[in-house]
């Protein structure tokens, strides 16, 4: 029942979960007002309805209809779970969530998929939300990546408010390449021949290429995290929920180039205001950088990857490479020393190729003359 509401003649509805305000006079027609109360745009048309201009705003917030799907997503929002997740993950999950809710359910329809009742969203609505980013396999991937967090929250003990997870046997997108571009050593020196050692772009790279973090951990770093010549640091990425600590050695190399560059106080890497970057804001920083070294297909992240190469080239273990990485599974690093451990074995194979000097005798022609002996 729609209820009256502190401003003369305004009443508030909630029909069919949207939240709307209208005005309502005797022997005036019903008014719809924009916005909420106390906004610009609510205040203007409540007192051009009272001085009898008509008009008929549209909007308001809408609210979620209880046992629908966005009704559901809205909860996880206040969860425990949800918040535990780091700043930047939080913001990409929720970002991803609000805009499959507002997809209509098919093509061109009225219908959107946030107003979709639990009981009726199935592994069949997961598919079509994951399919409708098939030109995008990690868009589509990472919708059903937050689509599985969101109902496996739903159907934990003490929450439960759904007995399955409809999107838990929706299978991901097979990946058709390895990610993000890996440097080459060519494309390394490159870089360094454009960017030499005393400028700020080269202490970037040699930040993510001597430590292998991420952007996140790499513009954070910083003279309080040294001691007794090693980092010592805990990685950004899951902190709140499973926090890495690492302590890695400074290589000579980044020490000597450390040496040699103005560096901030707190971080090594500043911006132009002596401020440390943002993930984000280095990003930026760097791709111009890339561009002016000629290699606009390289990244930061990419600069991550050509440090564990180089370790799985030169002979290091999984483990060791994901004790300075900071992964907790082999399964990303396995790509790496899988790589290395081809090339090693290709080379060592090639040599049995060779067929010694003098032996023209074959194998079969060998075993013949033994028998007629």
């Amino acid at each position: 029942m729609p209820r009256k509401f502190s401003k003369k003649y305004v009443v508030e509805d909630k029909t069919d979960g949207v939240l709307r305000f209208y005005f309502r006079r005797k022997g005036q027609p019903k008014v719809r007002l924009p916005g909420l109360p106390g906004s610009d745009e609510f205040n203007a048309a409540y007192y051009d309805a009272l001085n009898g201009v008509m008009v008929d705003g549209k909007g308001g917030p809408k609210l979620s209809t209880k046992g629908s799907l966005r009704w559901l997503c809205e909860l996880y929002f206040q969860s425990a779970d949800y918040k535990k997740l780091d700043k930047r993950t939080q913001l990409v999950r929720k970002q991803i969530i609000e805009h499959m809710w507002a997809e209509p359910t098919k093509p061109g329809g009225d219908k959107l998929f946030e107003d979709i009742p639990l009981g009726s969203f199935g592994a069949k609505a997961v598919r079509v939300l994951r399919d409708r980013k098939a030109d995008l396999p990690e868009a589509g991937n990472g919708r059903v990546k937050a689509l599985r967090a969101v109902f496996k929250w739903a159907t934990a003990p003490g929450v439960e408010h759904l007995t399955a997870n409809p999107a838990r046997d929706v299978a991901y997108f097979r990946s058709e390449t390895d990610g993000v571009h890996t440097w080459t050593e060519e494309e390394v020196a490159q870089y360094e021949a454009r960017h030499p050692i005393g400028t700020k772009a080269r202490l970037a790279m040699a930040i993510m290429l001597y430590t292998s973090q991420r952007r996140s951990d790499a513009v954070l770093l910083g003279r309080q995290h040294l001691s007794n010549g090693a980092l010592h640091f805990t990685q950004q990425k899951n902190r709140n929920r499973k926090p890495v600590r690492l302590v890695i050695p400074i290589h000579p190399e980044l020490q000597k180039i450390i040496d040699a560059t103005k560096c901030g106080d707190l971080s090594f890497l500043v911006t132009e205001f002596g401020k440390p970057f943002t993930a984000n804001g280095f990003g930026t920083y760097f791709r111009r950088r890339c561009n002016e070294a000629g290699l606009p297909h390289c990244s930061a992240h990419g600069l991550r990857k050509v440090a564990a190469t180089r370790l799985a080239n030169n002979g290091a273990t999984e483990h060791q490479i994901m004790s300075v990485t900071g992964h907790s599974t082999s399964k990303e690093v396995t790509r790496y020393t899988k790589a290395a451990e081809q090339k090693r074995l290709a080379k060592s194979a090639m040599t049995l190729l060779h067929k010694p000097e003098g032996d023209n005798v074959s194998e079969g022609e060998t075993e013949n003359k033994s028998v007629q002996k």
